[in-house]
């Protein structure tokens, strides 16, 4: 999988939704390999979006349309100052991925040594997710860099991520959860409380 993570301070949250809405009615039945977009405003004012393609080549084909170059023309007008682009190849899926469902999503950016490490915390919370946290459907992690990452996690809603998030962890997981919790120490979350799914 190819993830592009679009970030930028909106401007015009009305005319960039509208824009959003317009590629995928217009330009996405064009678009081959093109899997699906996870967008919204956080906040305080910044917008993101995480582009998902089959493959880099598949997300450069479509960037290099006309047509593209012309709905980013105008969409671009719905920020203010600078957007910028990250693109990355290296995608860790967890428990469902990436899920329409969602009525609340969450962005983690933060940076991890190990990333084994972290596939066996994600692999082990899976195992208890179910029972522990059912309103976890499931994430994406997008590796930015050697160590830093931007992660997408989808629950079923806000309030019950938020009841949840404060349950003590079962006692065959407390181990890894106490772990989990300090390589998250210096993360930052950022809520879209209103998420655009495509």
């Amino acid at each position: 999988m190819f993830v592009q993570v679009i970030e930028g301070r909106v401007g015009d949250r009305e005319g960039l939704r509208r824009q959003m809405d317009r590629w995928m009615a217009e330009l996405r039945p064009s678009a081959p390999g093109y899997l699906g977009t996870t967008a919204g405003i956080a906040d305080d004012g910044r917008g993101f979006a995480l582009a998902r393609f089959e493959s880099a080549a598949a997300a450069k084909a479509n960037s290099e349309r006309a047509e593209q170059g012309r709905w980013w023309a105008e969409a671009e007008k719905c920020f203010d100052g600078e957007v910028t682009f990250v693109d990355s190849e290296e995608v860790d899926t967890f428990l469902a991925g990436g899920s329409d469902d969602a009525g609340f999503v969450q962005l983690l950016k933060g940076s991890a040594s190990d990333r084994e490490r972290l596939r066996h915390l994600d692999s082990r919370l899976a195992e208890h997710a179910a029972a522990y946290r059912p309103d976890l459907i499931g994430g994406i992690r997008v590796w930015t860099g050697g160590s830093t990452y931007t992660e997408v996690a989808y629950f079923t809603s806000e309030a019950e991520a938020r009841a949840n998030e404060a349950k003590e962890p079962p006692a065959e997981l407390a181990a890894e959860m106490s772990e989990f919790a300090e390589m998250m120490a210096n993360i930052e979350f950022i809520d879209l409380r209103e998420p655009w799914l495509y």
